[in-house]
């Protein structure tokens, strides 16, 4: 089992950025890899960014060049800094961890999710 801890969220104007915290505990040795997901209003929930256990990122294409995902290993906690927040970024956003076993059964684990909010 992996619980997720988030922080960071709240309002903010266009252009100015904000960071995301995600803190993990109980088995983390199995997470392979972390992930920000974030579910706007109306919308389906989609991938912002992730980052393996190797230290290999990817990004939506919405937030390549903003957002930067990044981890601090001591502290089993992974950041999501984003800069040039947009309107269009408004959305509850969620830290994801998958765990994998050696036979390649994967668990996926999520946080309580938390608000963003960028006013124009």
């Amino acid at each position: 089992q992996v619980q997720l801890v988030e922080s960071g969220g709240g309002l903010v104007q266009a252009g100015g950025s904000l960071r995301l915290s995600c803190a993990a505990s109980g088995s983390i040795d199995s997470i392979n890899r972390m992930a920000w997901y974030r579910q706007a209003p109306g919308k389906q929930r989609e991938l912002v960014a992730a980052i393996t256990k190797g230290g290999s990122t990817n990004y939506a294409d919405s937030v390549k060049g903003r957002f930067t995902i990044s981890r601090d290993n001591a502290k089993n906690t992974v950041y999501l800094q984003m800069n040039s927040l947009k309107p269009e970024d408004l959305a509850v956003y969620y830290c994801n961890a998958r765990e994998r076993d050696n036979l390649l059964h994967e668990w996926y684990y999520w946080g309580q999710g938390t608000q963003v909010t960028v006013s124009s």
